[in-house]
């Protein structure tokens, strides 16, 4: 509801625009962000440095996870066996594992997550220079980023990424 209350308050500026200065045609651009975000070279080095950043540690926690799996497999195996005390230890110190994998797994999850945010928030920013740059270069007076419908004829989003590519390769 609020996209549409902004469509409708743009809309309402250009209009009334257009009718102080009819002589004057209004630029107005669109740039579709999750595609900038996703097929910009930029976006996709960011993509594969977390990919590298996060394999040792996916690794390291598939790695505890069979560690544990073969601990448990040979508990199960042995516990017949086993005396009721030494039975218990173990089952507390399988427990206890669990718990630190999950809590691993949890601190793995919320790194990434941050980290994920921090190279968007990066990623948009170069976005927003870029169109900004553009915005002032080609004189538009509006470039959107969200909009219910879009001609093909105002989208600027492989200008933008055609300009963030050429900006990475420098």
């Amino acid at each position: 509801m609020r996209a549409f209350r902004k469509i409708l308050l743009v809309l309402g500026l250009a209009l009334s625009l257009c009718g102080v200065v009819p002589a004057q045609e209004l630029k107005i651009g669109y740039v579709n962000l999750d595609r900038v975000l996703r097929d910009a070279s930029p976006a996709k080095v960011a993509h594969a440095k977390l990919e590298t950043e996060f394999l040792r540690r996916d690794k390291e926690l598939v790695d505890a996870e069979a560690r544990l799996k073969t601990v448990s497999d040979r508990f199960e195996k042995d516990s017949p066996t086993l005396s009721e005390s030494e039975r218990l230890k173990r089952q507390r110190e399988l427990l206890e594992q669990g718990r630190e994998l999950q809590r691993k797994r949890r601190e793995t999850q919320e790194y990434m997550n941050q980290r994920k945010n921090e190279e968007l928030a990066a990623l948009i920013d170069r976005a927003n220079v870029v169109v900004r740059q553009i915005f002032e270069q080609e004189k538009y007076d509006l470039i959107l980023q969200e909009a219910v419908f879009v001609s093909a004829k105002v989208d600027i989003t492989d200008k933008v990424i055609r300009a963030m590519n050429a900006a990475q390769s420098k």
